[in-house]
């Protein structure tokens, strides 16, 4: 045991050794004991401060090391008291140690966090006006970096379990957590921005209208505003620079900083109740700590080499996989142990039902490149409760061999750009790309038809947070970022978009007609395709982001969902909900194994087909005309499953063409008829529902979709129906 250190205005008694294992701060009923990682150190520091005013009470020394582990455990000291670190040992940035003992340091365990985080230059382990990481700064950041707090992460009261939603069933809802809601006027002022907002009775009605099942947050690990963007008036929006993998990210909080945890779970269980999953993007990835010019404020003091990939050659630098700076070292074992244990933490004690890996081609990476069977995505596999939620990767980073779409093992979904650019270029008018169209309308099975793996596996989205909004593509062909500050170079230069004649806003009645078919087309694709459908937030109102294709560092009204948009296309939230009701109606358009041209269904007929405006099954030949773009498709129950036995098929007809195209509906059997049930060329969706016999020629307006229903009549309803 060891004397605490103390201010002369409070003590405590003799800290013991504690436990070096859990890891971070644990109350357990009588006082806290602290378990921190780090094998290069020499000594650590337990700071206390006094969570009013943020002053230090008590400098402790941690008394015992065990296996890599520094430990004490504090009597009397109770959930609310603010904590860090100090850690002690060498700074020798060329042999990629960076301790400083004069740098308050956040505990990687923190469950909540005092406040938000923006980089101060006391921040900086090296004297910052010089730019050289080599030198030392011995000025105190303990006023600047915000503190861990002891909580207690139990909740009163019953909390509410997740809908379990299947895959085949899944529809989600990409959203920013504060964009949401702040410029709802249904939502009251207070609440706006909030966790508490997020989870009121205007989203929550608004999400099941639309037939939502589950809503992915951006980051809500607490993230650091990045020093650029604060010398330049701006902040980090999106939160994709995390510090603190457990604690919520304080700045959507209105309530006490040590209570947060509760108002979390409460709009978790919130969502629960209305039949919604809740699925995090995630970032481990990299840190907002990031290059050898970053700040020092958690893991970069607390033992920078076991932390980061380092240049094998230079340590003093940081392997940049990510294009942020620095890449995290998920690889070793104590900080695959952390990542582990916080994403438990989020499903276990805050009640998440999945997660989203960004750039997760990094966190699969071992020292020699991506491995679909590295330590951490091998981890997420057997563990008995991730392996239970769903885990979604963005499976690409700028490092070398980055691109691993439809590489990730079994159990993952992937966000699929494949699918993205090829359902853009097709209502573009790009040529040639019809072949591949039909391989992405069938669950992309190129890429995902191996291993067992669903067609939900690809995650389909035609446009995301990071790129124009919907409405942008179809209104801009460049990005417009010069808000950003950054001379426009940020963002993607090709966005596979068209403006249809005039570069953002206009009056023309012929254009922004031609701006509301085109989207309608893009939400319908979306939505008739197999694998698993990703929205937008906003995409159903017409939200635009003014052409700005980069809009992390716009925590403002081009970065907020603008939900008077929809005044522009007021049916457009209908055509949307009705959309995600034909899908969930229709088992056939989003089943559970993939379909495949040659396999025939269980009335023998083929599971797919592909027909020509004659009628008639599509020729290779047509495949290959650069200017086929109008075809059917007709999708029947699968082969293999009999779960929709009694689904009838669907036709779905694509008419990318500039002008209408006459239709040969193609034969059925006897007593069977197609029933159109959807149109785009509708600004509602909705049709007559009027049947039609085998052989009718339709009208296919241009630039269109149809979707026909096959329907079953009895011989009597037939022939007294017939026109």
């Amino acid at each position: 045991m060891a004397d605490a250190v103390v201010s002369s205005d409070l003590t405590w008694g003799k800290v013991e050794a504690g436990k070096a294992y859990p890891l971070g701060a644990t109350f357990d009923g009588g006082g806290t004991n602290f378990a921190l990682f780090s094998a290069h150190a020499s000594a650590v520091d337990l700071c206390i401060h006094e969570p009013l005013t943020g002053r230090e009470l008590a400098r402790i020394r941690l008394p015992e090391h065990t296996d890599e582990v520094w430990h004490g455990y504090v009597p009397g000291l109770k959930p609310g008291m603010f904590y860090g670190y100090r850690v002690h040992g060498p700074y020798k940035p060329e042999e990629g140690h960076r301790f400083n003992h004069h740098k308050l340091l956040i505990d990687p365990y923190a469950k909540a966090i005092s406040g938000r985080m923006r980089t101060d230059e006391l921040m900086a382990g090296y004297v910052s006006r010089t730019l050289d990481d080599l030198t030392f700064d011995t000025r105190d950041s303990g006023h600047v970096t915000p503190k861990g707090i002891i909580v207690d992460t139990s909740f009163e009261g019953e909390t509410i379990a997740g809908p379990g939603r299947r895959w085949t069933e899944t529809v989600i809802y990409e959203a920013h957590l504060k964009g949401m809601t702040m410029l709802r006027e249904d939502v009251p002022q207070g609440l706006r921005g909030t966790y508490e907002g997020l989870a009121s009775g205007p989203v929550l009605e608004h999400l099941t209208r639309l037939g939502i099942t589950a809503i992915e947050l951006l980051p809500l690990q607490a993230f650091m505003d990045e020093g650029f963007l604060c010398r330049r008036g701006l902040v980090n929006y999106w939160g994709y620079s995390p510090i603190s993998y457990f604690a919520p990210e304080p700045r959507y909080d209105r309530g006490r900083p040590d209570s947060i945890l509760n108002r979390v779970r409460a709009m978790v269980d919130r969502f629960h109740a209305a039949g919604i999953e809740v699925i995090l993007d995630v970032v481990y990835n990299h840190t907002g700590e990031v290059d050898h010019l970053g700040s020092t404020v958690s893991y970069r003091g607390i033992d920078n080499a076991s932390y980061y990939r380092l240049v094998r050659n230079n340590p003093r630098y940081y392997v940049n996989d990510t294009g942020t700076g620095n890449t995290f070292n998920t690889s070793h074992p104590r900080v695959l142990a952390l990542v582990m244990d916080s994403l438990r933490h989020w499903v276990d004690v805050l009640g998440v039902d999945g997660f989203r890996f960004d750039l997760a081609t990094t966190v699969g990476r071992e020292p020699h490149g991506f491995n679909p069977h590295g330590r951490m995505l091998s981890a997420m596999q057997q563990d008995p409760v991730l392996s239970k939620v769903k885990l979604i990767a963005e499976p690409w980073d700028i490092g070398p061999g980055g691109y691993q779409v439809g590489n990730f093992p079994p159990g993952f979904s992937e966000w699929n750009d494949k699918y993205r650019d090829t359902v853009r270029r097709f209502w573009r008018g790009d040529e040639a790309v019809t072949p591949d169209l039909a391989t992405r309308l069938l669950g992309s099975a190129d890429l995902f038809d191996k291993r067992g793996r669903r067609p939900w596996s690809s995650v389909n989205f035609i446009d995301a947070h990071d790129g124009f909004t919907l409405a942008d593509i179809v209104a801009y062909e460049h990005k417009h970022n010069e808000a950003n500050l950054e001379d426009n170079r940020d963002g993607h230069s090709e966005n596979l978009s068209n403006n249809h004649g005039v570069e953002g806003p206009t009056s023309d009645p012929d254009i922004l007609a031609a701006r509301r078919r085109t989207t309608r087309n893009f939400l319908t694709t979306l939505m008739l395709s197999q694998g698993t459908p990703m929205l937008t937030a906003g995409d159903e109102v017409g939200n635009s982001q003014g052409g700005n294709n980069n809009a992390y560092c716009q925590d403002n009204p081009t970065g907020w969902v603008d939900w008077s948009a929809v005044a522009g296309d007021p049916e457009l939230p209908d055509f949307v909900a009705s959309l995600i009701q034909i899908r969930r109606s229709h088992p056939v358009l989003r089943q559970p194994t993939f379909l495949h041209s040659k396999i025939r269904a269980a009335d023998g007929q083929l599971e797919v087909q592909w027909v020509t405006p004659t009628g008639r099954a599509v020729t290779n030949t047509e495949w290959r005309q650069p200017h086929f773009r109008c075809f059917g498709l007709i999708v029947r129950n699968a082969a293999a499953r009999d779960e929709f036995d009694d689904a009838m098929p669907v036709m779905l007809i694509f008419n990318g063409e500039g002008d209408a195209i006459r239709f040969t509906l193609p034969p059925t059997r006897r007593g069977r008829y197609w029933r159109r049930v959807f149109s785009t060329a509708e600004a509602a969706g909705s049709v007559d529902m009027e049947r039609h016999e085998p052989g009718a020629v339709l009208t296919i307006e241009a630039q269109s979709i149809a979707i026909f229903e096959k329907i079953r009549i009895k011989r009597g309803q037939a022939k007294r129906g017939r026109r």
